[in-house]
């Protein structure tokens, strides 16, 4: 029996949706790494290319060149820790896409498996898909000056612990990217994720919001680690702190780095 959890496709999954020819494969690697070797039947989408122009009609005008229409099973992959492709999926799903989950391995652990590789580019007809913004999973500096001294929202940092101790948003805790992960894996198990949060005290009914440094790739594999045990509500701001430091909002800076 083929097992599926939330926002991931584990590779049996995605093995049965080959033999079918039933989903849309992204690969997110650079092209010169995607055309040295990539998961059979998968498509190029560096995540340069979407971040260029990460306006909601654009990301539908990439979704459709690659072939996505609204009922498109999409399964996306990076080589990078889950972190790229967290990216792709998150905008997939703001613009209202549903059936779209990472894969849960990289790529690197797909070719150590010894799993189908191609070098093949397949054949891609266009589609057409509309646009239902998904506004409830994203964060905005506005939302999250406004509630971020609520009692049940709680703001996780993910960036690298000595970045967190530099700057970072006032009341925010800082769980690195580093630690989402597990053995052979890009997230850990949900029973290792629920301990994390709750090593950490952060109750699984908060309203939880993401961030990281620019444009919400570390922060988006966290989104997904959330997701992935059924945390409710959850955004991804999406622009980081990048964004909050250039707007000059408040900043919280750790005195004591134990």
């Amino acid at each position: 029996m083929i097992k599926k959890e939330g926002p991931l496709t584990n590779v049996d999954s995605l093995r049965e949706q080959i033999k079918k020819n039933s989903v849309r494969i992204i690969d997110v690697r650079r092209t010169e790494d995607y055309q040295q070797g990539h998961i059979t039947n998968s498509v190029n989408l560096p995540l340069a290319k979407l971040l260029a122009d990460a306006s909601p009609e654009n990301i539908v005008k990439i979704a459709e060149e690659l072939g996505i229409g609204n009922e498109t099973p999409v399964v996306v992959y990076d080589d990078t820790f889950g972190a790229l492709s967290s990216r792709v999926v998150w905008a997939l799903q703001y613009i209202g896409h549903k059936d779209v989950k990472l894969l849960d391995v990289t790529f690197s652990q797909w070719k150590d498996l010894g799993y189908e590789l191609s070098t093949e580019v397949p054949e891609i007809k266009t589609a057409t898909h509309s646009v239902k913004i998904n506004p409830e999973i994203m964060a905005t500096a506005e939302y999250l000056e406004k509630v971020k001294e609520n009692k049940n929202v709680v703001i996780i940092d993910n960036r690298e612990r000595l970045n967190y101790l530099e700057q970072h948003i006032p009341g925010a805790i800082n769980i690195p990217y580093r630690t989402l992960a597990s053995d052979g894996k890009i997230l850990r198990t949900k029973e290792g994720m629920k301990t994390l949060l709750k090593n950490r005290g952060i109750s699984e009914d908060a309203e939880i919001i993401t961030y990281c440094g620019s444009v919400g790739t570390l922060s988006g594999l966290a989104y997904y680690a959330l997701k992935s045990i059924g945390v409710p509500n959850v955004k991804l701001y999406v622009h980081s702190f990048k964004e909050w430091k250039s707007l000059e909002k408040p900043i919280d800076k750790q005195e004591n780095a134990n």
